[in-house]
């Protein structure tokens, strides 16, 4: 059957439409995205904009016109942390379901943490062992371990790239103190769960997933996305570390010239590096392997186990 996963999350609208049925790999038939950067439309009280509601609806509306253009039989409505953590989410949500009478199903942070995760061990095989997987997101990071398909110990931290853009890196480029006092808190945050992971011991492999490790690795010497899914791609603490105060020091005009890096991430790319390199020096980790499939995999894959 062919899908539609309509994934709204902190920085895209994004409608993937995939071939798929059960027992065989979901293939990739066609992508639409829109960058919203919902997580930077927040006003003061933490709602999401008149402004960003109105962009949000037309939007959808967009996405499900491509989906019916694409001939997909069935459409999975999602929604992350921006909808999730906007105090005017609610309304938000009724608001989408009125316009376009499609019902987002916002999902926690530890279900974000344990799709990805089913995405990653699927991608992986049983033959990766235990392991440890990072997403950042726009909005959140999102870590979770196991040796099954349903992690042991999964968590969601609001330390999404654009979430700490928006509230804490407002310079272009950042002032060095901003980076210093960001840094500090990202490391505080993430240093309160790792106990929650290393009790379960040493894992066998580190995954990273997102566009944020993507982007970082390509910088730090990944080979391109046109060479296929199937590259074997890692990003290195060493290299990760000598990037992070060059890319302090560009704005995000200039960042947006490195390789694999579009100009509407550029912004956001610090605060990810930070968050990145905190991750993986709290848990001890030299190398992780990027992993193409993620959240939107891990909803197609749990629907697909659903099915009769």
């Amino acid at each position: 059957m062919r899908l539609g996963v309509l994934d709204v999350g902190s920085n895209t609208v994004h409608l993937l439409v995939v071939d798929a049925h059960p027992g065989a790999r979901p293939l990739p038939a066609y992508s639409h995205k829109a960058e919203l950067r919902l997580a930077e439309l927040l006003d003061a009280r933490g709602a999401i904009s008149e402004a960003g509601v109105e962009r949000l609806v037309a939007t959808v509306q967009e996405a499900l016109q491509v989906a019916e253009d694409k001939g997909v039989e069935s459409v999975l409505p999602f929604a992350t942390s921006a909808v999730r953590e906007a105090t005017n989410g609610e309304d938000v949500l009724r608001r989408i379901a009125a316009e376009t009478e499609v019902e987002l199903q916002v999902l926690s942070g530890e279900d974000e943490a344990r799709l990805t995760f089913l995405a990653a061990r699927r991608w992986l095989g049983w033959s990766a062992g235990r392991l440890l997987v990072l997403d950042i997101g726009g909005g959140s990071l999102e870590i979770a371990y196991g040796l099954d398909e349903d992690p042991d110990a999964a968590v969601s931290l609001p330390l999404g790239a654009g979430r700490l853009t928006a509230g804490d890196l407002p310079g272009d480029p950042p002032e060095a103190e901003d980076v210093r006092t960001l840094r500090r808190r990202v490391r505080a945050e993430i240093a309160k769960v790792v106990s929650e992971f290393t009790r379960y011991g040493t894992p066998d492999r580190v995954v990273g997933t997102s566009k944020t490790f993507r982007q970082l690795a390509r910088i730090a010497g990944a080979a391109r996305s046109a060479e296929g899914l199937y590259v074997q791609r890692e990003l290195t603490r060493k290299k990760l570390e000598e990037w992070v105060p060059r890319l302090a020091a560009m704005s995000a005009q200039e960042r947006g010239t490195l390789p694999g890096v579009s100009e509407g991430r550029s912004r956001q790319l610090l605060a990810g590096a930070l968050v990145a390199e905190a991750a993986m020096d709290l848990f001890g980790v030299e190398t992780l392997e990027i992993c193409p499939w993620a959240l939107r995999e891990g909803v197609i894959l749990r629907r697909l186990d659903h099915l009769p």
